[in-house]
């Protein structure tokens, strides 16, 4: 029953952050793999991204936002957890 509370609670975001190392397409792969983003929505967060600095590309749970932000991470990609009501 925890973890169907857990899955319900959606006030965290995960948030994708702008570098100047990853390719374009790279990013793109790696949403598409990572986040299970359609190819479309992965080239849209990364162009949000690119031009605002950062995109929110998922939003969640703690538990589940957390092995996701640690694979981006590990990919080389910017990635945090914040509350999504800030």
């Amino acid at each position: 029953m925890e973890d169907l509370l857990d899955e319900l609670n959606l006030k965290q975001v995960l948030v994708l952050h702008n570098d100047e190392v990853n390719e374009f397409v790279y990013v793109v792969d790696t949403l598409v793999e990572v986040c299970d983003h359609g190819s479309l929505q992965a080239e849209q967060c990364t162009l949000i991204t690119h031009y605002k600095g950062k995109c929110n590309v998922k939003y969640g749970s703690l538990t589940r936002l957390k092995p996701i932000k640690d694979e981006l991470n590990r990919r080389g990609l910017q990635a945090t957890i914040e509350n999504s009501l800030s």
